[in-house]
């Protein structure tokens, strides 16, 4: 009987302990059931966190092409003019902001790219106004391969040595030179298409069809600039360029255009067809640098000859040497004349002498004098500050 009720308390020890353990068990499953679904819960965030950040990255990548697709520069110069008229007896003292300009590009792929210039000349512009408000650029570029790049819409004409490349801290003087001023004329653009064949290394030539001149009565080159502003286009102008640059420091460019008519078939007067021919070099050798340009124009008809404006031509040299980085100092001597034409002494020559003081390589101080004779007499001096960027 004691063994019956002895095994009898073994088996229900037992059986409570296997109960116990069965709720242990299940308990524990329900643990880790919990923590299954925690884990799955944080896997799935994981992968939410982690589509973000790939999108965030792909958003700030596509940005930064953006960016770095897109570009924004400019120049601008401030001018000081301190000039005595010798024959009038008159002084011309004046502060003039001669030119805002910013530059907006956008490259859409390795091979198209787009350009624009716009400028504000002489600070303001309106009825009344000494300024003018001018789109001087606006052209689509397009490489067809490594030879051959081609431009359209609005852009400088390949002439001179400052038509294309005229940032402040690119030249010498306060003022731009007077014989590509008046005689080429700079700053000169039309509208049109361009094709620039590299022909070799060191060697290029340029191709326009483009929007002309359109000349008065007075047949001024630079009063014919029409720039793109409803231009009349009765007749269009053709130019050619060729550049060598192949010998260290040296460059060569000469250009030639062609228009069959200035006044833009005009009634009642004669057709003005005319030539243009310029050409110069450009020569560096350490700190040293030479300058020299020739432009002369050649215009047919009645009314430009009883003018003496059948022929404009004009030149200068231009010696410079530049110390180091910051100071450099320029000589230059101009001749031109826009009534060569005639017979009367109607040749100007203009001498200017000075300094140039790069605070960087983007800014600078100038400061030069100026003394004008011939057909004029004037002198006087020149100070200014310049930048791009």
């Amino acid at each position: 009987m004691k063994k019956t009720l002895i095994a009898a308390a073994i088996v229900s020890l037992f059986a409570s302990q296997g109960a116990v353990a069965s709720e242990e068990t299940q308990e524990l499953r329900k643990v880790i059931e919990q923590q299954q679904k925690v884990l799955k819960d944080l896997e799935k965030r994981l992968e939410e966190t982690e589509k973000r950040v790939e999108q965030t990255a792909d958003v700030v990548e596509e940005s930064s092409s953006a960016k770095s697709a897109t570009t924004i520069g400019g120049y601008g110069e401030l001018h000081y003019n301190n000039i005595t008229d010798n024959k009038k007896g008159t002084d011309k003292k004046e502060f003039d902001f001669h030119r805002f300009v910013l530059f907006f590009g956008h490259e859409f792929t390795e091979n198209t790219r787009f350009f624009s210039e716009l400028e504000v000349e002489h600070s303001i512009s309106g009825d009344g106004q000494n300024g003018e408000v001018e789109l001087e650029q606006a052209y689509i570029e397009h490489d067809f391969n490594q030879m051959f790049t081609g431009k359209a819409g609005l852009f400088l004409m390949p002439v001179g040595i400052i038509n294309e490349t005229h940032e402040p801290p690119a030249f010498y003087g306060v003022e731009r030179n007077p014989v590509e001023k008046n005689i080429l004329p700079a700053t000169w653009w039309e509208a049109g298409a361009a094709l620039n064949v590299k022909a070799a290394p060191g060697l290029a030539f340029d191709g326009a069809i483009t929007s002309g001149l359109y000349v008065d009565e007075s047949y001024s080159i630079r009063g014919g600039r029409q720039k793109v502003s409803k231009a009349k286009a009765e007749d269009l102008a053709y130019t050619a360029r060729v550049k060598y640059t192949a010998v260290p420091g040296l460059e060569l460019a000469a250009t030639a255009q062609y228009q069959s008519d200035l006044t833009q078939g005009r009634e009642g007067v004669d057709t003005a067809s005319a030539t243009l021919l310029t050409a110069h070099a450009i020569y560096t050798i350490e700190g040293f640098t030479v300058k020299a340009l020739y432009a002369q124009w050649d215009i047919d008809g009645q009314e430009a000859k009883t003018l003496g404006r059948d022929e404009q031509t004009g030149w200068y040299i231009e010696p410079s040497y530049r110390f180091n980085e910051s100071f450099g100092v320029f000589a230059r001597y101009n001749e031109y004349d826009n009534n060569a034409g005639n017979n009367a002494d109607t040749n100007v020559e203009q001498t200017n002498v000075g300094i140039n003081y790069w605070l960087h390589e983007n800014v600078v101080f100038k400061a030069d004098y100026e003394k004008v004779g011939g057909a004029k007499d004037s002198d006087g001096f020149n100070l200014g500050v310049g930048y791009q960027f």
